[in-house]
């Protein structure tokens, strides 16, 4: 069932009709990720700020639309996750909820392995994407933002050589194919596609800097720019 669908029965019948329970399963953009830096051992670490992630905003907007209904939401996002990983923890972390509607974003870490990784990308969503349907869910592939396309004058010194690797992946269209991968394997399997990708791609086309549009400057949105995510997303389960 559309997820909309559910939000109009509940209105109808408030009382009999199951409430809607949204999963969003992805990265640490998911997650509700944004700055980074080095902890007391030297090692790389995320500030974390779910009250700003995409799935409270999401939560908003439907908060605002459908104010009697409540909405149940499980936020599956991990940081430094891929999608092989996800399929791993798919029981676990989603299926055993029983969502109605599961959001399903990749592609960040993933392109890390070059096109050598597209097959197991594209297998592994297809795999994401039958057992969901299977157990019920309607789903949408939500595609990921950009990364950096240049070294920013504002990252830290220590993360430069993080930021000059997400570079090269970028411009060497690592990420551009894997997003391409994950459509045709959304589109393989009857599901829906939300392509906040090409969204930043059109912005720095036409002269946005998205990089000073990260957090990190690399690879984490701005918090105000993860309501790209969120108004997208609503506007995709209004179809």
């Amino acid at each position: 069932m559309n997820i909309t669908k559910l939000f109009k029965q509940n209105l109808d019948d408030f009382w009999n009709v199951k409430k809607p329970t949204i999963a969003f399963l992805g990265d640490s953009v998911t997650q509700g990720c944004f700055d980074i830096y080095n902890d007391s051992d030297g090692k790389c670490d995320t500030f974390f700020e779910q009250e700003y992630a995409y799935h409270r905003y999401v939560a908003k907007i439907l908060g605002m639309l459908y104010p009697k209904v409540p909405v149940n939401i499980i936020n599956a996002g991990l940081s430094g996750d891929n999608v092989l990983h996800g399929a791993e923890r798919l029981e676990r972390d989603v299926l055993c909820y029983n969502p109605d509607l599961t959001v399903v974003c990749f592609g960040l870490n993933d392109c890390a392995r070059g096109d050598d990784g597209l097959e197991l990308f594209y297998n592994s969503l297809t795999e994401i994407f039958t057992k969901l349907k299977d157990n019920g869910s309607e789903v949408i592939f939500m595609t990921p933002n950009m990364m950096n396309t240049k070294v920013s004058c504002h990252i830290n010194p220590e993360f430069v050589s993080s930021a000059e690797m997400a570079m090269k992946w970028q411009a060497d269209g690592w990420l551009d194919r894997h997003v391409e991968t994950g459509i045709r394997a959304a589109n393989d399997c009857g599901v829906r596609v939300c392509d906040v990708y090409s969204k930043w791609k059109r912005m720095n086309k036409n002269g946005v800097d998205t990089t000073e549009l990260l957090a990190n400057k690399i690879n984490h949105p701005i918090h105000e720019m993860n309501w790209l995510f969120a108004y997208s997303l609503v506007e995709e389960m209004m179809k």
